[in-house]
């Protein structure tokens, strides 16, 4: 789940957000087995729906299985309630960017282009992962969008060592997207994760100087999650004041994985073949 820039400073955190420490937390041992088990829960339940999509399925369908799944496995889902989010995961079709609400009309159709974003709140960590999913038989433009943005994602999290900057990863985020004729949307980034779901730094998906260029360190845990566009990088805002649509009506993909940063490089705590 991304965030706009002000969002933190001006949405009341629920119950099990914890009061948001100053600066960036570095986790113990202890705290990163827990991270662990809170992003294999959202891993499980993101491959789960990947592996049952399909045409006329409705995407409060989908939001009703993860919030079951997500407590079977005793753990609370991280975006109900947060800010005022009516459901436990986002889902964005087609042109529509990032947080799109669960809706019994919105049925799936042959060709969509589905973005699935959820989270875990498990002994008082959170994990948090998206993956876009093609519905059926998806045109050629389609599946290359969402190849390279899942591409992008990983030439990100390849970056990511204790030493490194984010700007190495985001810098190697925004050349692969470019150069396959694809734009970076900025109105959103990734960030920390742990104790909340939206912790610092704020983990930018493009070279930029208007965000702090953070060093990593081991213990860090981030959420990474590029998102792109097949046309404008423009977003905009739709009335219900979550969904973010492209400005042009172009497709747009996501991919998210919450990461462990470590001594000698990472650990993808979200990874989704370990489920």
């Amino acid at each position: 789940m991304n965030i706009l820039s002000d969002l933190l400073l001006q949405k009341q955190q629920p119950t099990r957000e914890k009061k948001q420490q100053k600066g960036i937390q570095i986790k113990t041992e202890r705290e990163i087995g827990i991270m662990r088990q809170s992003s294999r829960i959202v891993a499980t339940v993101l491959k789960e729906i990947m592996g049952m999509v399909e045409p006329g399925m409705t995407t409060a369908d989908l939001d009703a299985y993860a919030e079951r799944r997500i407590r079977e496995m005793d753990a609370i889902p991280s975006f109900k309630g947060l800010y005022g989010f009516p459901a436990s995961i986002c889902s964005s079709i087609n042109n529509e960017a990032v947080h799109g609400i669960p809706n019994r009309k919105k049925v799936l159709k042959q060709g969509d282009v589905l973005k699935v974003d959820t989270g875990a709140f498990f002994q008082g960590f959170h994990g948090d992962s998206c993956v876009t999913i093609g519905v059926g038989t998806v045109s050629p433009d389609a599946a290359k969008l969402i190849k390279v943005a899942e591409e992008a994602l990983y030439k990100g999290i390849e970056q990511v060592k204790e030493g490194a900057y984010l700007l190495e990863l985001a810098g190697a985020i925004q050349d692969h997207v470019e150069a396959n004729g694809f734009s970076v949307v900025e109105d959103f980034t990734g960030h920390g994760v742990g104790r909340n779901l939206h912790e610092e730094p704020s983990v930018f998906n493009f070279r930029t100087r208007e965000m702090p260029n953070v060093k990593l360190r081991a213990g860090m845990t981030i959420a990474i999650e590029p998102i792109i566009n097949a046309g404008s990088k423009i977003t905009k805002m739709m009335p219900d004041k979550w969904t973010a649509v492209t400005i042009d009506k172009s497709l747009s993909a996501q991919f998210e994985h919450t990461v462990l940063v470590t001594k000698d490089g990472y650990e993808i705590l979200t990874d989704r073949n370990l489920v």
